[in-house]
């Protein structure tokens, strides 16, 4: 039986309080499937997209979903993370690495963000 793992990837910072709401989300992910969410950074925090990947294969999952949580697509996703999931696909090939769009380029994503603004008024 496969296993098909999610990592949630976001940009990293100094300051480690800025990743609680991708924890909390991690958290939401999990409650909703068996198979492992885990969490990976850009730079400046760990684990980074190498050593997320490394032990979702380790833990089972021949295939992952890369989901940037990102608003947009600059040159992060466009250049930088590509490159990245080009270094993972060859170092780790028993494993799928597959990649979603940025989240902020989801109609459903923005609607949701429309909405909260709109709360933010009443």
């Amino acid at each position: 039986m496969s296993k098909h793992g999610m990592i949630l990837f976001g940009h990293g910072a100094r300051d480690p309080r800025w990743a609680e709401p991708f924890e909390r989300l991690a958290t939401k992910l999990r409650a909703q499937r068996s198979d492992p969410v885990s969490l990976a950074f850009l730079e400046l925090m760990t684990p980074d997209l190498p050593m997320a990947i490394e032990k979702l294969g380790s833990d089972g999952c021949d295939v992952v979903t890369v989901v940037p949580v990102f608003f947009g697509q600059g040159g992060h996703i466009r250049r930088d993370l590509p490159e990245l999931l080009d270094r993972c696909r060859a170092t780790f090939p028993s494993v799928e690495i597959k990649c979603a769009v940025a989240v902020g380029e989801d109609e459903a994503v923005l609607d949701a963000v429309a909405q909260y603004c709109l709360r933010q008024i009443e």
